[in-house]
């Protein structure tokens, strides 16, 4: 659920001896400091864990930016992600303004800047710099990264700037004026924290953050939300909400309508990372709606609230139900008043489909779907009556398609589209007429000329058939031979989908390389079903769906265990530890990015708790037994031929804690079995603040790739 109007960096990862073994399955739920050698490691900041860290980057560095080949991918990689010539993203603000971030070879933290939609088409767009963070960091002598911005509404002219130390989650939080370009002058401050703050007007806030100790859930987020007056400490703030120690977190949000100029204040209360409570604030207090516990609101639009069903909902012991994945209306206010109100479908997927976003603009409801991993869109608006008319939007067909923005004052929003072959087109498009152009066209990064896309599926280990693309040289030749780079995720529910890179087309494809791209279970590709069977104890389903892939790949002669390295990040870092420790002979290079990896103690690293209704608890016997028999740092084996790893963390990961990364290595290294690791010092659960360190990273990733699969 998107709950807040930001403009983000755009950085995206795409992205865990036998006396042990016995104690751990004897007692599965206290694997104690004694037990776990390696457990000092899990201080982020620890001098002797920082020496460790120096220690092991010097040693893989040194090998890795020796290679002959790593400056050439380097220089390679850095031209394309500062390339000038890269299409602005831009967001929607009022009166046809649009705002962009932008980073280049100069603007290296990064430069917050706005112009007019018309100057935007054009093919020099004059930009209005607003905040330049470099020289915001160079004057007050930090290390800022840029985390969005929030805008009030309607006037969207002041604003809360989030800031990070290094690229952590935890933010510093500051009024800002777009119109003068500066900050507020006694305006609001919020010092670092992991925060959730949103307007209620231009003098209140609401606020929910670590008030004083031992006001953070045990994810490590804030469950108390307080009223905050402009020029009041926040001591002074008045408690609205208070949630409960075991909840992931509590935060304010407003859903607003467009046509009405309404604005509803929401307490979201995460019960875990998939079923929450709403509550809306009322002169009364907080009142409960009467919600599914898995469910996404998207907003109001001209009194119809607007959610997505994440698991079937019947509202009324006599009334209908609705189906999971659905995208339905109500009546709010009725709603609010009597909750067995009559819900409008308004698109109901099919097996293969999926609702990928859900947007509003001024007077019209936006929708893209996923069929079988290919993107359309959908506009509904309201007719005289009330009743929803859909009209499709033709954009590009076997695409992805991203909803950019849509303008709150107008009916207008912008789309980007790719594929793996295709640089990003940026369309802008009426909602109301349904037609929509072309504005921006990235140019290509590397030849594609010679290559080709596909799609495949590969049978599991029940029978269920697992999709998975596969982009190749035109050419290829099938005797097994050919490098092959196997990417995939498998959580939380998020999509996979065909996404153009400019460095991994230059530095991997145009030299022969092949990649694939799973779409296994535990993601969204095709609705909630597809995600939930691969949670907690029916997980090694999503391991199993990934090895399918592998075995077709090798049974059709597109590559082989000497040829084929496997990446992934976060989730997917857990996802290459587990198939690392339990498939070791399918793969001669394993890139786990910011992972997951001891899984009886990830409740109590970072934010790991957070993520319990995902992975299950180490504290409820049946699941530690789970846990502890697919947990990557409790599986390894010394006796066993493991191929050499790359490890790739942050010490700024405050989400996914550099703790697992480094455990992991350290264990192997106690083992005498090989390994590279590289831990970046700032960037946050992106592993880079940057797109020098983007550069960097990716290139060290590809050295090691180059290395292992082509030599």
């Amino acid at each position: 659920m998107s709950h807040k109007l930001k403009f983000y960096q755009g950085v995206f990862l795409t992205t865990l001896s036998a006396a042990i073994c016995s104690f751990v399955m004897a007692n599965p739920t206290n694997m104690t400091a004694s037990a776990d050698s390696f457990q000092w490691l899990e201080d982020a900041n620890a001098s002797k864990a920082l020496d460790w860290v120096k220690l092991q980057n010097g040693r893989s560095l040194g090998v890795l930016q020796n290679d002959p080949r790593y400056a050439g991918l380097y220089k390679d990689a850095l031209a394309v992600v500062t390339a000038n010539d890269r299409v602005p993203v831009p967001g929607f603000l009022k009166d046809e303004i649009v705002t962009n971030f932008w980073q280049d070879s100069v603007h290296v933290r990064g430069l917050l800047r706005m112009t007019s939609l018309a100057n935007y088409k054009t093919n020099s767009p004059v930009w209005e710099n607003v905040l330049d963070i470099d020289a915001l960091s160079k004057v007050e002598k930090a290390n800022w990264v840029y985390k969005g911005i929030q805008l009030l509404w309607p006037d969207q002219r002041l604003g809360l700037v989030n800031l990070s130390n290094g690229g952590k989650d935890a933010v510093e939080i500051r009024e800002f004026n777009l119109n003068t370009c500066s900050f507020v002058s006694k305006g609001f401050h919020l010092p670092e924290g992991k925060q959730d703050v949103t307007w209620i007007d231009v003098d209140t806030l609401a606020v929910s953050r670590e008030w004083e100790p031992g006001t953070l859930t045990e994810s490590g987020y804030p469950f108390i939300v307080k009223i905050l007056k402009r020029g009041q400490a926040l001591a002074d703030a008045k408690e609205i909400f208070r949630g409960n120690v075991k909840d992931v977190s509590d935060a304010p949000y407003v859903l607003r309508d467009n046509q009405t100029s309404k604005v509803y204040p929401i307490i979201h209360r995460a019960v875990n990372f998939f079923e929450s409570e709403s509550y809306l604030l009322t002169d009364s207090g907080a009142q409960r709606l009467n919600l599914p516990k898995k469910v996404s609101l998207h907003g109001v639009l001209s009194g119809q609230l607007l959610i997505t069903l994440l698991q079937d909902w019947k509202p009324s012991e006599d009334g209908l139900t609705y189906r999971q994945g659905s995208l339905v209306s109500v009546d709010f206010a009725s709603f609010i008043k009597d909750p067995a109100h009559a819900l409008t479908p308004l698109y109901v997927p099919g097996p293969r489909e999926t609702i990928s976003s859900v947007g509003l603009s001024q007077s019209t409801v936006v929708v893209t779907i996923y069929n079988n991993v290919k993107a359309s869109v959908i506009v509904f608006s309201a007719d005289k009556d009330g009743k929803w008319i859909k009209k499709d939007l033709k954009l590009a067909e076997n695409s992805s398609i991203d909803l950019v923005s849509a303008s709150d004052d107008s009916n207008r929003a912008l789309f980007s589209v790719t594929n793996y072959l295709t640089p990003s087109t940026l369309w802008l498009a009426d909602l109301i007429s349904v037609q929509a152009e072309v504005i921006k066209t990235a140019p290509s990064r590397f030849d594609a000329s010679n290559l080709v896309v596909e799609q495949f599926e590969a049978a599991s280990s029940d029978g269920v058939k697992i999709p998975y693309f596969i982009v190749r040289p035109r050419e290829l030749v099938y005797d097994g031979n050919n490098p092959a780079l196997l990417y995939a995720y498998g959580g939380f529910q998020v999509s996979m989908t065909p996404q153009y890179s400019g460095t991994l087309g230059k530095l991997w494809l145009e030299k022969g390389g092949v990649y694939v791209l799973a779409n296994i279970r535990g993601g969204g590709e095709f609705g909630p079903a597809w995600h939930e069977a691969g949670l907690k104890t029916h997980r090694q389903i999503i391991y199993d769906d990934f090895v399918a892939v592998a075995h077709d790949l090798i049974s059709r002669k597109i590559t082989s265990p000497r040829r084929l390295g496997i990446e992934g990040g976060s989730n997917g870092g857990l996802l290459m530890g587990v198939q690392f420790t339990q498939h070791p002979e399918l793969w001669n290079a394993v890139v786990i990015q910011v992972p997951l990896l001891d899984m009886l103690r990830f409740d109590q690293i970072g934010a790991g708790a957070s993520w319990v209704a995902e992975y299950g608890s180490p504290k409820i016997p049946t699941e530690a037994k789970f846990l502890r028999g697919i947990s990557p740092y409790h599986n390894l084996d010394a006796s066993k031929h493991y191929p050499e790893p790359f490890f790739v963390t942050s010490t700024k990961d405050d989400r996914v804690s550099p703790a697992h990364a480094r455990k992991m290595a350290a264990k192997m290294e106690s083992m005498g079995l090989p390994f590279y690791y590289y831990e970046n010092t700032d960037g946050g659960h992106a592993a880079a603040a940057n797109l020098q360190e983007s550069a960097k990273r990716v290139s060290l990733e590809m050295t090691y790739l180059t290395r292992k699969l082509f030599d």
